[in-house]
């Protein structure tokens, strides 16, 4: 089975796996300095704890190892500031991914986001077999709405004909 690229490295920005419980303390810090940033989108800050994101970070490598879902840490200057994944629920056909993504307060507004959710569609798109990629938020999270549409890509306006009499 083709995977993902563990390290993906985007000039100052890297996305990582998550490395078991090495990650733990980094990243509970950052989700609880996140809760309230994260409240109103994420279900799963609702069941926060420590235990909770220790649970998380030890299914990473199975999760990984099957194909379902491919976690990376978002790392910026050396610190965790965020998550985003590329993964399969249990309802999404074989030909489709889905793209989540979160960040901490501090990292939002500087295109984190776009730049770890393009890198996601590329890495996508090496996956045997996939067809389609997702990215399914809120409508009222407007902020993460922002990231898809950046990355949609249109066609060029079709070139028009000289019009008869004119000549180039």
């Amino acid at each position: 089975m083709d995977l993902p690229q563990q390290v993906i490295e985007l000039d100052e920005l890297t996305l990582r796996r998550f490395d078991g419980a090495a990650d733990l303390p980094e990243l509970f810090r950052v989700i609880e300095e996140s809760l309230e940033h994260l409240r109103p989108w994420m279900p799963w800050i609702a069941e926060h704890s420590r235990d909770r994101t220790a649970e998380f970070l030890a299914r990473r490598a199975e999760r990984w190892a099957s194909g379902e879902d491919h976690t990376y840490a978002i790392v910026l200057d050396g610190a965790i500031i965020g998550a985003c994944g590329l993964f399969r629920r249990g309802d999404t056909p074989a030909n489709g991914r889905e793209i989540g993504y979160w960040l901490h307060p501090a990292a939002t507004g500087r295109g984190v986001a776009t730049r770890a959710t393009r890198a996601l569609v590329e890495q996508a798109f090496r996956l045997p077999g996939v067809d389609y990629v997702e990215v399914v938020h809120d409508t009222a999270n407007h902020a993460s709405g922002a990231v898809p549409a950046r990355l949609h890509r249109t066609s060029p306006a079709p070139r028009r004909a000289p019009r008869p009499g004119r000549h180039r």
